[in-house]
């Protein structure tokens, strides 16, 4: 009985894990604005695209899945054999769980995105890369967004 109710109160914690690691991504997308670029000038250009082309933007690294992982692993570990197997069980679930929670958490917020080759209309040619929320086609007519910081945005 007790085994069930630890293994219970470990999914739970992997269900609450994966939520927290994709609420963590921030959106590489060129409808959202974050908070710091709310109420910030841009400079608006126009264009028209001359190339998309499908890329990913790659998932965060940021330790979290690692952690869950491994303490996951690492009480699941623990429950194989007795004594010193259990000992060495505890630190071989560790290790394979930080492994594999790293890898799911990069997986998890891996994001489709598209790399947009604009060129102003004062003959500068830009390329954005941003979430792949909106379709965009060659020839199309596009303004591209700038910001201070020097991120860009592409909006129909």
């Amino acid at each position: 009985m007790r085994h069930n109710k630890t293994l219970l109160i470990l999914c739970l914690f992997l269900i609450a894990s994966t939520g927290l690691l994709t609420s963590c991504a921030s959106s590489r997308s060129g409808q959202v604005y974050s908070r710091d670029q709310a109420r910030q000038e841009m400079r608006v250009n126009y264009g028209t695209v001359q190339s998309v082309r499908a890329v990913q933007i790659e998932g965060t690294k940021s330790g979290v899945g690692a952690v869950g992982g491994g303490v996951t692993g690492g009480v699941l570990g623990s429950m194989v054999g007795g004594g010193r197997g259990q000992v060495l069980g505890a630190v071989v679930g560790a290790l394979g769980g930080a492994a594999v929670g790293a890898m799911a958490e990069e997986g998890v917020t891996k994001k489709n995105a598209l790399e947009i080759m604009v060129e102003l209309d004062t003959g500068e040619i830009l390329s954005v890369v941003q979430e792949a929320d909106m379709e965009f086609y060659a020839g199309e007519r596009v303004r591209v967004l700038r910001a201070n910081d020097g991120s860009s945005r592409v909006q129909k």
